[in-house]
């Protein structure tokens, strides 16, 4: 049971994130997204076999203190979308705030609302597992979404450093976590767990 509620936690998390980056992007003028059907609550749109499911279940089940995974990214225009540099500031942080809300939203609902059981458990699953991807997608490294709020105010030379960096794709994340794993593991699962210990106090992380 608890395998299962990870699983569509994990779809449901990563779909609302996905889906705030394509709908800041419409909002700013971009279509993009919608032109490649991303603008949509459909997880098929969204999700990839191995990067959305099978990587964060590996993750969690081996108690990781990062909790990794990754959607289809969502594509945008940044000369696109209103405000420039800002608007895609604003684009890429619409995911990572995604999972804040629903983080905070179950979590409310734990404490005004409680429903016990199995209920219980699938709501303290939401809140962890969107409080990790919050955390997590926040590292300022391209091409996690952290990065284009640090792209926001960054100067030029670093910023080319950051365009080169993002060609990279996935592949800089995972050199990222191989070569830092070590350094920012205890760091994000501290915050991580600050972040869990304000939500939902005395309930220990995944």
């Amino acid at each position: 049971m608890a395998l299962a509620f990870i699983l569509i936690a994990l779809i449901i998390s990563i779909t609302l994130h996905e889906f705030a980056h394509a709908w800041m992007g419409h909002y700013l003028g971009d279509n993009t997204a919608q032109m490649q059907g991303r603008l949509t609550l459909d997880p098929r749109a969204h999700i990839d076999p191995v990067m959305t499911v099978l990587m964060p279940l590996f993750l969690i089940i081996a108690h990781s203190p990062v909790i990794f995974g990754a959607a289809r990214p969502v594509p945008f225009n940044p000369w696109a979308v209103r405000g420039g540099k800002w608007g895609a500031a604003a684009v890429a942080a619409a995911g990572p705030f995604t999972n804040l809300l629903i983080a905070a939203f179950c979590a409310v609902w734990l404490r005004f609302v409680p429903i016990g059981g199995i209920g219980t458990e699938f709501l303290v699953t939401m809140v962890e597992i969107n409080a990790a991807f919050c955390i997590f997608n926040l590292i300022p490294f391209p091409p996690l979404d952290g990065s284009r709020l640090l792209y926001a105010v960054a100067p030029e030379t670093l910023r080319d450093v950051m365009d080169r960096i993002e060609k990279a794709g996935l592949v800089a994340v995972f050199l990222l976590l191989f070569v830092a794993y070590p350094f920012i593991a205890p760091v994000i699962a501290k915050l991580v767990q600050g972040l869990l210990s304000l939500l939902i106090p005395g309930v220990t992380q995944l």
